[in-house]
């Protein structure tokens, strides 16, 4: 790489950090970036996957206070999040790469729709539950948990708009704030990155100067992005999940 494109490619890491830390799809800054550096696809994806694992975990931090409370719900979660991580990282390497160019851009539509709809889900959810007289459940019970671990698959696969995925899942079957649930994200998140980029160790190339750069750069903005996302207030967090959704749609599209 010369000068200018590690400058670029540090960049893009530290706004995919940020912009993961708040709402996700930082992982369409800094593919389009590694592949302007001239990566292979291939090679671009597993490097970005390895390089946003400390912006993932950065994140995490920047959200522990909101994690408070929620240790057995995460860890149920991340069982689904290991499984499906590492079989989207195999599907990465034995799928052709115009696999998933169809769903995507749906999933996210989809993810962005139940976002939208999410308050009036929430509240048709709840008095649901007061009519049937059923406490909600903590975890949402086996629908979420199945539904994440499919996110989680597309995670392991690509990773781009995830985020957007898991929220919408946790915003329609938990009862909780959404900052709550930004911070269960970030966990889950972190995981797939994270075995998806162990499997990728033993079964694939990497760049490791991008790596290294995409590393250092989302770590940075993963506390950005905590600092920043904390503050928004429910609403504001759902405009910015569904701009920043619109766009990766956009761009997935013309892809």
């Amino acid at each position: 790489m010369t000068t200018w494109e590690m400058l670029a490619v540090f960049t893009a890491g530290i706004s995919a950090g940020t912009i993961n830390t708040i709402v996700g799809s930082g992982t369409l800054i800094t593919f389009p970036v590694l592949l302007a550096t001239g990566l292979p696809p291939v090679t671009a994806t597993v490097s970005n996957g390895l390089g946003l694992i400390p912006g993932s975990v950065s994140g995490a931090i920047g959200y522990r206070a909101e994690l408070a409370g929620q240790g057995r719900r995460v860890l149920k979660f991340a069982v689904g999040a290991l499984i499906g991580g590492l079989t989207g990282a195999a599907l990465l390497l034995t799928l052709p790469s115009t696999a998933f160019e169809t769903i995507v851009p749906i999933l996210v539509a989809l993810a962005l729709v139940l976002v939208i709809l999410q308050p009036r889900i929430s509240k048709a959810v709840q008095r649901r539950r007061e009519q049937d007289a059923t406490p909600a459940r903590p975890d949402g019970g086996p629908l979420l948990f199945v539904g994440l671990m499919l996110a989680s698959v597309y995670g392991g696969y690509f990773t781009a708009a995830q985020g957007i995925i898991y929220l919408s899942l946790m915003g329609m079957l938990l009862d909780d704030t959404m900052q709550r649930l930004n911070a269960v994200k970030n966990v889950l998140a972190a995981i797939v990155n994270s075995v998806a980029a162990i499997f990728f160790l033993f079964a694939a190339d990497f760049d490791w100067t991008a790596v290294v750069l995409i590393a250092v750069g989302s770590a940075i903005g993963g506390q950005i992005g905590a600092k920043v996302g904390r503050r928004l207030s429910p609403t504001v967090l759902r405009v910015l999940i569904v701009a920043v959704g619109t766009v990766a749609i956009v761009q997935l599209l013309l892809r």
